[in-house]
């Protein structure tokens, strides 16, 4: 393969080559009059829809109108009308909404007003992600959420993510697929699906500069370029951000950097080249007791600091994505490369060198059947790839004595198709189907490790109604089934059970709800219930420690609420919408339990809340200025231990911001827990605990940023 850093450093300077070449002469769209926040979503992109399909009109959420954009790649209208034809929980959060009124320095501040996701920060970029109970289980990395940036899987072969590589300044919005709503990705995880789709060329004012600075050190200079000539379109984004972290040994600082150029054979059939390269380097400060989380917030574990304990990552992405337009079909196809390199001391200096690679294929067809309006999306994705797992002692965070070595290799095939029927003008029936084929095999080399393979063949079908009861507001209701594939990281050295005997987490979920777009109230209801069987669940370990295995039967229940209505309008002027008082809230009831199990009977399920609400009010002027507070409450403790012998901390925090933008400048000025209060943000989970046993992050304390950006 090739050595990442070089890498990083070619791909900068050959995108920027790239796109020094084109042309930025394109007309520019109007600003935005008001600063949106994500349940809101009241503006329309002034960008545009490609061709309609040639069907009976149905009726749809803001159905996006105008001239003809880049052919593969959505607009943020154009992404939110295309993902509500899903009967189910899905979202999409536009740039604009987070990145030019925050710190967007997370996964958090991207996701946080989405209902069902559960986002909490543990130290620099990573943080503990979970919808609908998905990966509650796993301590690190990330489980049972499918990542992909521009519909292409950035996720390791064997299921895991990071959210080190994830830049939330990148994007032009994100994408977020609920649980099985995730099928027409191939995705049929229980926690779903999230793609992350960056600007083009073709995009308006996709040239921009930006500084924010803050807390704790925290500073970061982002900036991208792009535009259009002829049939070429070229996008580059780069940031570098670095912080001294709240916490004692939280060091950290990336440079990130990712870019696509685009070129249209005809209106009808466009090609796309992506690239991303990432560096980052970043120290661990680790989980602590609850006392000491709660009493001296700041302060690392003792074993981190010893081992210098970091979490490194070097790596290299290149894809492509193809469209052809026929009529009523369009077909996508593609392929992609990640070279990836951790280099992670903890416990052990862990040393893996990560080769992924895949393709992927996709139609959909919109057209008239027999008078009726028919949707078909199928497809097939191929991801495969190879772990060089090399396992050193760790010896004050220098590489020690070689202590195992193994070859880890997965295949994963999918293929999936997704039929819509309007057997009414507003109403559809939507049936699908997946099939996943995958493999894990390991081939030890040196050491404690042990050679083995497994092989899955997994059916998941998926049923469901979508009703547009008016252009504004839908109901919908499922059936459905999701399957997830365990990783390398599934064993248990007491009782013994190797990874290969680990079986696959399946699931049948039902969910109904509505949702609604007007221009002074959105919202979203969903309630649903899965019915798990082998969930990958911490059964075995000493206190504090988490083997995961199956259990038998779970369940993960609960109600996702967003809210965003216009409590007041006109406050301090008579001209129409020149101001208002906005109400932004998500409200998430998670109820996650064992049913009936041998050991833990009916038990909550650890790591998540039950009740999760988060809650801005603004003023906002149409002259683009915002100010108001938010708050983040978490009323009720919830377990970190499947024994349900300790809890964590119920905790309420509030912040202010305020700012001004126009669509071409904006600024903020943003405070977080203004009361330092101290809380617990996230935790692991183990089979049993008790108060020594270190499963707790702290959450950051009184925290005040500001930064500008320009556009053009």
């Amino acid at each position: 393969m090739f050595s990442v850093s070089v890498r990083t450093r070619s791909i900068l300077l050959a995108s920027a080559a790239a796109v020094a070449t084109v042309s930025f002469a394109r007309a520019q769209t109007a600003p935005q009059t008001l600063p949106p926040v994500v349940v809101e979503a009241d503006k329309q992109d002034r960008a545009t829809t490609n061709r309609q399909p040639t069907s009976a009109p149905a009726a749809t959420l803001n159905a996006p109108a105008g001239p003809q954009g880049p052919l593969g790649v959505k607009t943020a209208d154009q992404a939110r009308h295309d993902i509500q034809q899903t009967p189910g929980g899905v979202a999409v959060v536009a740039a604009e909404d987070y990145k030019n009124n925050s710190v967007a320095s997370t996964i958090k501040d991207v996701l946080g007003y989405v209902p069902g996701v559960f986002a909490q920060p543990k130290w620099g970029d990573d943080t503990r992600l979970s919808i609908r109970g998905s990966s509650l289980s796993r301590n690190f990395h990330l489980r049972g959420i499918q990542l992909y940036m521009d519909g292409i899987p950035i996720n390791t072969s064997d299921g895991y993510g990071d959210f080190q590589e994830i830049d939330p300044t990148a994007y032009k919005y994100v994408e977020v697929y609920k649980g099985a709503n995730a099928l027409q990705f191939g995705a049929n995880s229980l926690g779903g699906a999230i793609n992350f789709v960056t600007p083009t060329g073709r995009d308006a004012k996709v040239n921009s500069a930006a500084i924010d600075l803050g807390a704790f050190g925290y500073r970061r200079f982002q900036g991208s370029v792009g535009g259009a000539s002829g049939p070429w379109d070229a996008f580059f984004t780069a940031s570098n951000q670095s912080a001294e972290g709240f916490r004692d040994h939280s060091y950290g600082h990336s440079t990130r950097a990712s870019g696509n150029v685009g070129y249209q054979f005809s209106p009808d059939f466009e090609t796309r080249f992506y690239i991303n390269a990432n560096d980052v380097r970043q120290r661990i400060p680790g989980s602590v007791t609850r006392a000491s989380a709660l009493t001296s917030p700041e302060t690392a574990a003792a074993g981190n600091v010893i081992n210098d304990q970091q979490r490194n990552i070097d790596s290299g992405r290149i894809a492509n994505k193809t469209t052809i337009r026929f009529d009523a079909t369009t077909v996508e196809f593609g392929a992609f490369a990640v070279d990836r390199h951790l280099m992670h001391p903890i416990f052990q200096w862990l040393d893996y060198q990560y080769r992924d690679y895949g393709g992927f294929a996709k139609a959909t067809d919109d057209r008239l059947i027999g008078g009726f309006r028919n949707r078909l999306i199928a497809g097939v994705n191929v991801v495969n790839g190879e772990i060089d797992n090399k396992q050193y002692a760790n010896v004050g965070g220098y590489k020690g004595s070689l202590l195992s070595s193994s070859l880890d290799k997965s295949k994963n095939t999918s293929a999936y198709i997704e039929n819509s029927f309007y057997f009414l003008p507003n109403v559809a029936a939507i049936g699908g189907t997946q099939f996943l084929y995958a493999t894990r095999d390991r081939t030890a080399r040196f050491g404690a490790s042990s050679s083995g393979s497994t092989e899955f063949n997994l059916w998941s079908p998926k049923g469901g109604l979508l009703w547009d009861i008016d252009p504004t507001w839908q109901a919908f209701a499922n059936i459905s089934r999701s399957a997830e594939v365990p990783s390398f990281g599934e064993s248990s050295s007491a009782p013994a059970i190797p990874f290969w005997l680990i079986q696959p987490q399946t699931a049948t979920t039902y969910e109904i709800g509505t949702r609604g777009r007007r221009p002074d109230l959105t919202w979203e209801l969903t309630g649903y219930r899965a019915n798990i069987r082998n969930e990958l669940q911490c059964m075995y370990g000493a206190p504090g420690q988490c083997n995961v295995v199956n259990a038998d039967r779970t369940i993960h229940q609960g109600l996702e609420a967003g809210l965003g209505v216009a409590v007041f309008r006109n406050i301090f002027s008579n001209i129409p919408d020149a101001d208002k008082i906005w109400l932004n809230l998500a409200y998430t009831l998670n109820d996650f339990r064992f049913d009936n199990d041998v050991t833990f009977g009916n038990n909550q399920l650890p790591g998540a809340p039950r009740h999760f609400l988060r809650a801005e009010v603004l003023y906002k002027h149409a002259n683009g200025f915002y100010i108001g507070p938010n708050i983040e409450w978490v009323p009720q403790a919830y377990y970190v231990d499947n024994a349900n012998t300790l809890a964590a901390d119920a905790y309420a925090i509030w912040g202010l911001k305020a700012g001004v933008d126009d669509g071409t400048y904006s600024m903020y000025l943003e405070a977080r827990n203004i009361a330092n209060t101290a809380y617990i943000a996230s935790s692991s989970i183990a089979r049993t605990a008790n108060a020594a046993s270190p499963l707790f992050e702290p959450g950051t304390g009184r925290a005040v940023y500001a930064g500008m950006r320009v556009k053009w």
